[in-house]
């Protein structure tokens, strides 16, 4: 910035190189060096000390700010100090600025000190700041200030291994249980402040459910979104300057990002960068247990890893199908070969999704032989389908207060008061923003819901989130083409609300309360189902078979 030639900066080392004490922030001899210098340029003139006093590096600026060498940020989750402070002068005896203390936390610095020039050249006040662990207060860094640098001051050496033992003891605390720290951030861009904290805390369950401990949430205001880092950089250093503090390895952001936000973010942050696409599909691949189900899953993630393939380091030698040695090009790059790997692997992986979908196909030709007409559970991830089917079923499904821990059909036979019989069939939870590649993944799954004579939509009652949650499912199920299927509104534990709610909601939006895990209101239920199967005549299940029928017919058109 200044101009110096490297051999200028050298000789100023050379010149400064004396050892100050180690108890000392800075000696008096050192600092009227910098203080003399700095007034003959007119500018900003700082040093970086090691811990025996010796002079690493000579720093020059303008009359405002340093621009400091590039030493690297500190890793993610760090938690020893740098082992350098910084010294320099401050023209107008100014205290420390935002700079000086977001270097002191990205750096890791043991220290920032700012001496004031005095009119004369000698050095005035001293401010100086190092980093404090978490606390209560939320406060990242103590400042301090000596009026005369002949003052006493703190015993530099003692203050540091203070605090490197403080942040040791905090991170040997939070180790416990080994799970990944994160925080999580929310941007809101159509001033719906209220749906903007509900998908918030929607990502922290989430979060929960892929075994992820929420250190810290964040939700912004924004008109629009920046284009490189979605929120604004001010916000982004805070959000550094936070995970630093509580040795958070991951940021987790509420909306999806473009591929160049996420690098962006990453290198701005040195964290690893999630969004809820990403989120969402680690948990289906954690919870995946049947050989379709894992499939699915995989299909999901290349389809999403594979745009992002081109500003991406990271590699695919792991995926099989690869096509082997000698496969491959002489002139590839890594990247390219990287690409053909997951192209590959997709093809491989849908033409086997493909299959499964045949042997589902000949599973509901069989079953409709027997004339058993197929009721499917639908609804909100959570909201208590499969409590629901095992208690309807007396099965014992899965059944866990997280998110998605259904992820394949369960099909069981239930017979209804009047003797009729049919198939109820638990299905995998839906989500707002489901990710298209996931659904287009479960298409096998998800055509079970197309043979189905009767859709169980069942919603958490006790949810504030309730009216959102029916629109996002019956959204989806519209773009499934299902909105012509006949449905009931299940509203499920009820015995977490009010009667007075309970009432409103059945007077708002109809459909029968239940609580299954009490096992309450299922009498009704189960007349209300078979009212809506057998007791409505031929037509609407004439009418129901004519739409599977097109369907059929649509889809055999097309594969031709």
């Amino acid at each position: 910035m200044l101009g110096l030639k490297p051999s200028e900066l050298k000789h100023l080392k050379n010149t400064w190189r004396r050892h100050v004490s180690v108890h000392e922030i800075v000696s008096p001899e050192l600092a009227r060096h910098l203080t003399e210098f700095s007034l003959e340029t007119n500018r900003q003139v700082g040093v970086l000390l090691n811990r025996k006093g010796n002079v690493e590096a000579v720093v020059v600026g303008n009359a405002h700010q340093l621009e400091l060498p590039d030493i690297g940020r500190a890793r993610a989750g760090q938690v020893r100090l740098r082992g350098l402070r910084l010294v320099h002068t401050h023209l107008k005896s100014e205290p420390l600025t935002r700079d000086d203390l977001t270097d002191l936390a990205l750096l890791r610095l043991d220290m920032v000190a700012a001496i004031g020039v005095k009119e004369d050249g000698l050095p005035g006040v001293l401010h100086y700041a190092h980093l404090l662990p978490e606390n209560s207060e939320g406060e990242l860094w103590r400042t301090e200030t000596l009026p005369n640098l002949y003052d006493d001051g703190p015993d530099f050496i003692a203050t540091v291994e203070a605090l490197e033992d403080e942040l040791a003891a905090t991170a040997r605390v939070r180790k416990v249980g080994d799970r990944e720290r994160a925080v999580l951030v929310a941007v809101c861009l159509d001033q719906d402040r209220a749906g903007a904290e509900s998908s918030l805390a929607e990502l922290k369950e989430l979060a929960r459910t892929a075994g992820v401990e929420v250190v810290d949430e964040v939700l912004q205001m924004r008109r629009q979104a920046d284009p490189k880092y979605l929120i604004g950089h001010g916000k982004l250093d805070e959000l550094n300057l936070r995970g630093m503090q509580k040795l958070a390895e991951v940021l987790i952001f509420d909306k999806d990002l473009s591929p160049s936000q996420a690098r962006h973010i990453g290198e701005a942050t040195n964290l690893n960068v999630l969004d809820r696409t990403q989120l969402i599909l680690d948990i289906f691949a954690q919870r995946a247990r049947s050989g379709e189900g894992k499939l699915q899953v995989e299909l999901a993630q290349l389809k999403y890893l594979l745009p992002r393939l081109v500003q991406s380091d990271q590699s695919l030698s792991r995926l099989s199908g690869a096509g082997g040695v000698g496969g491959r090009g002489p002139g590839e790059t890594k990247l390219e070969i990287d690409r053909r790997r997951a192209r590959d692997r997709i093809t491989f992986l849908e033409r086997k999704i493909d299959e499964l979908s045949g042997d589902r196909k000949t599973r509901r030709r069989q079953r409709s032989r027997k004339e058993l007409p197929v009721i499917s559970i639908v609804g909100y991830t959570n909201a208590g389908k499969s409590t629901l089917l095992n208690a309807l079923t007396k099965s014992d499904v899965l059944v866990e207060d997280k998110l998605f821990a259904t992820l394949d059909p369960t099909s069981r036979r239930l017979r209804f008061p009047r003797e009729h019989e049919v198939i109820i069939t638990d299905t995998v939870g839906f989500i707002r923003d489901l990710p298209k590649d996931l659904v287009a993944a479960f298409r096998a799954t998800l055509e079970e819901l197309e043979d189905a004579s009767l859709l169980l939509h069942v919603v958490d009652a006790s949810d504030p989130a309730r009216a959102s949650h029916i629109e996002a499912v019956e959204k989806i199920l519209t773009s499934l083409g299902l909105e012509r299927t006949p449905r009931l509104l299940v509203w499920n534990k009820v015995d977490a609300v009010q009667k007075i709610l309970e009432r409103a909601l059945l007077s708002q939006r109809g459909g029968v309360a239940v609580s299954a895990l009490e096992r309450r209101g299922f009498e009704e239920l189960l007349l209300k189902a078979e009212d809506t199967l057998f007791s409505e005549g031929a037509d609407a299940d004439a009418a129901a078979l004519a739409q599977v029928t097109v369907r059929v017919a649509e889809k055999l058109a097309r594969d031709d």
